[in-house]
């Protein structure tokens, strides 16, 4: 019995990616959205750090 269940699970067609992604607040997307927040805070502090300037400044937005 046991095994005529996992055949049919083995034989079983995988889904299709599209059916499966999640959208909206996810875990994955949240630690994404972490990641490149940290990332965008790093690269401020080293173009202050190197320029002299604050990021608005470097770029010349104000």
């Amino acid at each position: 019995m046991l095994n005529k269940v996992l055949q049919k699970k083995s034989m079983a067609k995988p889904p299709n990616p599209s059916e499966t992604r999640e959208w909206g607040f996810t875990s994955a997307a949240e630690s994404l959205n972490g990641r490149m927040a940290m990332l965008g805070f790093i690269l401020a502090i080293v173009i202050e750090a190197l320029s002299g300037q604050g990021v608005l400044h470097f770029l010349n937005l104000i």
